[in-house]
């Protein structure tokens, strides 16, 4: 198996691979995989684990409920996951945060908007603290699609 990172972003509910974060992310890493996903979480986690299932290395970087699918997954298969950058992570959906997973030690980075309007930031940052273990919590001037932050992020040294 390589040891080269793989790199996937996961977008949120309402967009798709191919909508501003996504476009921004393959200008920047030409390799990334932007699937889209549809449905509802069971049938989107279904999408997504043959794309990463039996590879490790991952580097995923997850919007929103993409940003759930990420936490999911590496909570799952903390062994395949290299890095865990979640963008306004809708942890607080009734799927984490009512059975919150084991604490992992995957390396995680949270990026979360002080002015998001769709997914609060304090109970995404108590179920963070309790899940990653290795946790990086960037509290940023922005609002939910945090369109701002993803321009002026140093990708290239965040992703490693």
């Amino acid at each position: 198996m390589s040891n080269e990172n793989r790199l996937i972003f996961i977008h949120g509910l309402a967009s798709s691979g191919q909508g501003y974060k996504g476009t921004l992310l393959r200008r920047l890493f030409p390799n990334i995989l932007t699937p889209d996903f549809t449905g509802l979480l069971e049938e989107r986690l279904a999408q997504l684990d043959p794309i990463l299932t039996g590879k490790s290395n991952w580097v995923i970087i997850g919007s929103s409920f993409g940003g759930l699918m990420g936490a999911l997954f590496a909570c799952q298969h903390p062994q395949q996951v290299k890095k865990l950058i979640l963008l306004a992570p809708a942890l607080i959906f009734p799927d984490f945060a009512a059975n919150p997973p084991d604490p992992i030690s995957v390396p995680t980075v949270i990026y979360h908007g002080r002015h998001d309007s769709i997914v609060p930031v304090e109970p995404v940052r108590t179920l963070a603290e309790q899940t990653f273990l290795n946790l990086t919590f960037r509290l940023v001037d922005d609002d939910h699609r945090l369109h701002q932050t993803v321009q002026v992020v140093d990708w290239p040294a965040l992703v490693g």
